[in-house]
């Protein structure tokens, strides 16, 4: 398949693309390269080849869903300016 710069001019303007007329011509054999090489993609014969999900092949590991407290307020609230018992004190915001 062959594209040429009346067809490529519609593309851009089905795109809501503005394409300069000087830019047309570069623009025409892009496109060819690109459909050339799916045209060369298509010869490939991918019939034995399964369909992926991943290419890796591996799932991600899952953990239990359970509401915890954390068990170390301590560890949290350590680096916080102003720390009233297990929970963070902050300055009033709305008056």
């Amino acid at each position: 398949m062959s594209l040429d710069k009346a067809t490529v001019a519609s593309i851009a303007t089905l795109a809501r693309l503005r394409v300069p007329d000087d830019r047309l011509e570069p623009m025409v054999a892009d496109l060819n390269a690109i459909l050339g090489f799916v045209e060369q993609l298509e010869q490939v014969d991918t019939a034995s080849v399964e369909p992926l999900a991943s290419v890796t092949g591996h799932s991600l590991p899952q953990r239990e869903d359970a509401v915890t407290d954390g068990g170390y307020p301590d560890r949290v609230t350590a680096n916080a300016p102003d720390p009233a018992g297990s929970f963070y004190a902050v300055p009033k915001v709305v008056e």
